[in-house]
């Protein structure tokens, strides 16, 4: 693929706060530590926290794993050898997360892995006697079904229809056979069709639980470069974190600690993505995950008749951890416990709701990680290439808003001069000796000369609006190409990365997709990356 970058700035599609933490505004560092480059990273690695239960976590990796080498699909080398990697004190993790989309969701969740592979690879250059581990996080614990069971390929939208409860990562794929039928039905069978549809068949039909299936699905696409994928619904794991949930519940500190910090970015206009409750828990059992509420001096788990007594409670954590699962503000927290982190990879919305949450990981002494903005990106298919040359269109071009570029290609291409600038300019000069004359007769004119022409500017600037309309019908052939290629590029008005599927651009170009997007990623330029296909 071709690339080149553009400044997210000049997208318009991320946030002034987005904008304001890549160009280091100070009004936000206090919301985090170190800064996004490569002197943050050396200062990080100098001064972290050593990381406790390495061994118990990659003793859960290789059992996690050894579900997909039972079924008879060997673990690659390189994957056993990172996971091995995590016992050494010289190893650190490069993570990401996201939820058990069906078919991986939007393409965004394949550039988040992929940011954190290449970022993985730069700092092994930078620091060469130090190792890093890049991580997806499965969010198994999850219970937003609605937000994972579908997605949008080929511009048809594949739904897997289900009544479920509980976390999504314990969700039976028994139910899933009629989406995965249409998935396939999209895939066709040119280019590296059979070869994804095997990918998935497999994924789905061979593993009864969500969080399996999607374990193996993002290993078949990504093993070979190493990624390792934790499902972090274990026992052993929560156990490490048992003594912060007992204290957090309790004594409800990420409730104050987050409101303060809220409080705090709001004041700076920065618009909240997460709310801590009082209680940032759920009780998780087989097929329930529900908050858990303090009301009048116990512990209930909504729509449930369990309740706990203080003691009861602080009983429970310690027998039963693993029923215990960290909402939105505590996951973090969580990852960082149990993983020897450096970095989370995420999108604008996540690096935002990140800010809101170093005052709690101070209050807990646990080391903040770097936020790194996951690469975004367009892949434009080479026929679009071929209509955006052809209608002389340039990189810049497609990102405006379909009015202002539909106007200004007008403009650049009519024969017609459709501006009125220089006729109104004409009369600023008349109505200047108007006011000049007006103001020796009577000086209490002036602001009906004003209003004058306030009126005629009104009136210039809709008659130049009629001019470009007018013109506009001209050249509607050419304008409805326009439309096609910013529908194609930006479907429903957003970012293509935030609506399509991977999946036909992986039956295109095969494995050479994620290879491709490896090499033109560059996960600390900041910069938004338009891939165009060969």
């Amino acid at each position: 693929m071709d690339a080149n970058c553009i400044n997210y700035s000049d997208t318009g599609f991320f946030s002034k706060t987005i904008i304001d933490y890549l160009d280091n505004h100070p009004d936000l560092q206090q919301f985090y530590h170190h800064r996004p480059d490569m002197a943050g990273f050396d200062n990080l690695i100098r001064n972290k926290k050593p990381t406790a239960g390495r061994d118990i976590l990659a003793n859960v990796l290789q059992e996690q794993y050894a579900l997909i080498s039972n079924s008879g699909f060997p673990v690659s080398e390189i994957v056993n050898a990172n996971i091995a990697l995590l016992r050494a004190d010289n190893s650190y993790t490069i993570t990401t997360g996201h939820q058990l989309n069906i078919f991986t969701g939007p393409l965004y969740f394949i550039f988040k892995i992929v940011t954190a592979i290449k970022l993985s690879r730069e700092l092994k250059v930078k620091f060469p006697d130090k190792n890093f581990v890049p991580v997806y996080w499965m969010a198994s614990e999850d219970h937003d079904f609605a937000e994972i069971n579908h997605t949008n390929a080929g511009g048809k939208k594949i739904q897997w229809k289900l009544e479920a409860t509980g976390a999504t990562g314990r969700l039976s794929t028994k139910t899933i056979r009629e989406a995965l039928n249409q998935y396939k039905g999209v895939l066709g069978l040119d280019g590296y069709a059979l070869e994804l549809a095997e990918i998935v068949e497999t994924a789905y039909s061979k593993f009864d639980k969500l969080a399996d299936a999607t374990r193996y699905l993002v290993n078949a696409l990504f093993a070979p470069y190493g990624l390792v994928i934790i499902d972090a619904d274990d026992i052993r794991l929560k156990q490490q974190f048992a003594p912060i949930i007992e204290q957090d519940i309790i004594g409800m500190h990420s409730f104050k600690n987050i409101t303060d910090s809220n409080i705090a970015l709001q004041k700076l206009g920065v618009h909240i993505q997460v709310n801590p409750r009082e209680v940032n828990f759920f009780y998780l059992k087989d097929n329930l995950r529900e908050r858990i509420v303090f009301e009048q001096g116990r512990y209930e788990v909504l729509n449930t008749d369990i309740v706990f007594t203080e003691v009861e409670l602080r009983a429970e954590i310690k027998q039963h951890p693993d029923r215990f699962s960290p909402n939105v503000v505590m996951r973090p927290l969580y990852q960082e416990v149990i993983l020897p982190n450096l970095a989370y990879i995420g999108g604008g919305a996540e690096i935002v709701y990140w800010l809101e949450l170093k005052s709690n990981f101070d209050h807990y002494q646990v080391d903040f990680p770097i936020l790194i903005l996951r690469n975004s990106g367009l892949i434009i298919r080479k026929e679009a290439a071929g209509k955006i040359k052809k209608m002389n269109l340039t990189t810049d071009d497609i990102f405006k808003p379909i009015d202002s570029l539909k106007t200004d290609w007008v403009k650049m291409h009519s024969e017609n001069n459709l501006t009125l600038q220089d006729e109104w300019r004409d009369l600023q000069s008349v109505f200047e000796s108007l006011k000049l004359r007006a103001a020796k007769i009577d000086s209490t004119l002036a602001p009906s000369t004003l209003a004058i022409q306030a009126r005629l500017k009104h009136a210039i600037d809709n008659l130049e609006r009629k001019l470009i309309k007018a013109e506009k019908r001209n050249f509607a052939d050419h304008l409805t190409q326009i439309d096609h290629i910013k529908n194609e590029l930006f479907p429903n008005g957003s970012l293509q990365e935030r609506n399509e599927n991977f999946a036909l651009f992986y039956v295109r170009g095969g494995q050479q997709l994620i290879n491709d997007l490896i090499e033109n990623f560059k996960p600390l330029e900041f910069k938004f990356t338009i891939l165009e296909e060969c």
